[in-house]
């Protein structure tokens, strides 16, 4: 009697899972859009070639178009210094003065030598003619004669001696002035007043001069890239600066110097290119990052901030046909501005999502409005 209500219990649970099973599939048959995930709202952009400037990018250094070491050329205490440090000055302009004292004593012995010997020189001179005149008469021998020759000549290279070693004074003399060589910025007085100034030693270095307009800037690009320069239809190439603070320097440059050789360390050509710099915008020393922009090309550009970057590397989001996302790698070249140029991956047409890149993943249904 027991076994016949279990069993009936048993045929009215399987029953009811029957119509539960049954009742889930004509939901799912009356809403099938509800297991769908919701279309993510993206911007997206149609690419096209368009021109591009060709650009040689590098980091840089700048450097005075003309660096001169102003150093004592004589022996002497420094007794002034006539100028300010850190100021412009013209080319001619007194810097230091050394001791003249000893140097214009000097001047006055070589300058009284030079008296003696021309005094022996014309007394020479008159003992040579008056023995010439006594050996035509042949009063004297040949030899006496030859001896007061040989003793005028030796008079007269004694004068030019002494007349070397006067001028020799004189330009010790004059070093005792020490006026700038350039028009330029002067540097930190390496010495102090009172010094004791050697021309042969370190303690001949007295400061530095800079010329700073124009500046020059040297930097380095690539064996790939400077074949690249090389190549390039435009013979005369702009280039430009962007400072430290990523500011644009005001005015372009120009290349002056490329290397004739390529470093076999580094694989880089040495450049060097010229600004004008009459406000002293750029000084001396600084690091800044020079773009060299030789022509323009035709080439895909696309936002930097639809560029994201995996282990396979930089890749795009693209909206496929079917309308989902769907990524593309691609192989990104050099910056133009806010774009980032393409250099492989990408075809004419292609629809390239540039906004909500964090909710993709591949084959999420993307609802597509074109970029302003």
């Amino acid at each position: 009697m027991s076994s016949l209500p279990r069993a009936l219990s048993m045929t009215l649970a399987a029953g009811a899972l029957a119509l539960l099973a049954a009742c889930s599939k004509g939901d799912a048959k009356q809403d099938p859009a509800a297991a769908a995930p919701p279309a993510v709202p993206v911007t997206a952009l149609q690419v096209a070639p368009r021109d591009v400037p060709i650009v040689f990018e590098s980091v840089g250094r700048t450097e005075g178009s003309r660096e001169v070491q102003i150093r004592a050329r004589v022996a002497g205490i420094l007794e002034q210094q006539l100028y300010t440090e850190g100021d412009a000055v013209k080319a001619g302009a007194p810097l230091f003065r050394i001791e003249r004292a000893p140097f214009e004593i000097d001047l006055e012995q070589q300058r009284a030598a030079l008296a003696q010997e021309v005094a022996r020189s014309e007394l020479a001179q008159q003992e040579f003619e008056r023995l010439k005149s006594l050996a035509d008469r042949r009063a004297i021998s040949q030899k006496e004669l030859d001896q007061a020759a040989s003793a005028l000549r030796q008079s007269a290279a004694a004068v030019q001696m002494a007349k070397a070693r006067v001028r020799q004074s004189e330009l010790n003399l004059s070093y005792t002035a020490v006026d700038a060589p350039i028009a330029g910025v002067t540097g930190r007085a390496q010495q102090s007043i009172g010094s004791l100034l050697s021309p042969n030693a370190d303690a001949s270095l007295l400061t530095t001069l800079t010329r700073t307009d124009p500046v020059w800037v040297r930097f380095a690009l690539s064996e790939a890239e400077f074949a690249g320069l090389r190549s390039s239809e435009t013979q005369s190439p702009e280039v430009k600066l962007e400072m430290a603070d990523g500011s644009a320097f005001p005015a372009a440059g120009h290349l002056n110097f490329s290397g004739s050789t390529v470093d076999a360390a580094l694989g880089t050509v040495q450049m060097r290119a010229e600004f004008p710099n009459a406000n002293l915008k750029v000084l001396p020393g600084q690091y800044v990052r020079v773009q060299v922009i030789a022509g323009t090309q035709q080439a895909i550009v696309v936002p930097q901030s639809a560029v994201q970057q995996n282990e396979s590397g930089r890749f795009v989001w693209i909206v496929s046909d079917d309308g989902k996302a769907q990524p593309r790698n691609i192989r990104a070249g050099n910056w133009v501005g806010k774009d980032w140029v393409v250099l492989d991956g990408l075809k004419p047409g292609d629809s390239v999502i540039v906004d909500n890149l964090i909710r993709l993943r591949p084959g999420t249904p993307v609802q597509v409005k074109p970029a302003a």
